[in-house]
């Protein structure tokens, strides 16, 4: 708890995983024998703030995800809710099925999330209503118009790539979800942002990266390899 505010964390794992082309849940890959899932699952599970753990899945992926709950030697009570067509809608599933203050959310496909950016969201909802994980980003990025002809090149200094987790208070973010349900969006940050809230990024590392592709499942393959700790 954090001054006294009960928080849940919410694993999104029902995306479709169409780029990954395998034609299976990537998060049910096996990354250095344990499922991708397991690592982002045991991260939540043993953080010293998380109360509460709520994963979207499909209806028809269910079964194995409690296979890979029961196996697991966990202390934090967990709950499984159906996902939506997109993330947007599992995320709404998740926030409608708790009642806790703060919620942090979490793509299931990024195994190698650690301990101090958990700890770091969540200590930053003292003073914010909305907090993510980011990296800066290392390349020129040029905005376009529909027929891909360069209207503006952003500052470099100031642009992010954004990762998760994401945390916020879950009132506001019900409110949000609510308000601009008809809205498509690909992160919660900017659902606040539409009312003006101001949200901070914490600087987190390369090694966040979501698995979207086979390449990225190499690429973690050996990150992972080198971390003993995971």
């Amino acid at each position: 708890m954090i001054d006294n505010k009960t928080i849940s964390a919410i694993i999104l794992v029902a995306g479709n995983s169409t780029r990954f082309g395998k034609n299976r849940n990537k998060n049910f890959e096996i990354l250095n024998e344990k499922t991708v899932l397991e690592y982002s699952l045991n991260a939540f599970d043993k953080n010293k703030y998380v109360d509460y753990i709520i994963i979207a899945i499909k209806e028809s992926e269910m079964q194995e995800v409690k296979d890979i709950i029961n196996k697991e030697q966990l202390t934090k009570k967990i709950n499984i809710v159906t996902g939506g067509n997109t993330r947007k809608e599992s995320v709404y599933n998740c926030i409608k099925n708790i009642n806790s203050d703060i919620v942090i959310i979490h793509d299931g496909a990024r195994p190698l999330i650690k301990q101090e950016y958990i700890n770091n969201c969540i200590e930053n909802m003292r003073e914010f209503k909305g907090v993510t994980i980011g990296v800066k980003s290392k390349d020129t990025i040029k905005i376009t118009d529909e027929k891909n002809i360069v209207i503006n090149t952003t500052n470099r200094d100031n642009t992010w790539i954004i990762q998760t987790p994401q945390c916020f208070d879950r009132d506001i973010l019900v409110k949000m979800h609510e308000k601009y349900k008809n809205e498509d969006v690909t992160d919660d940050c900017s659902l606040l942002e539409k009312d003006g809230n101001r949200i901070k990024i914490i600087p987190g590392d390369y090694t966040n990266i979501k698995i979207t592709t086979g390449e990225d499942m190499d690429i973690i393959k050996k990150f992972a390899s080198e971390n003993r700790n995971l």
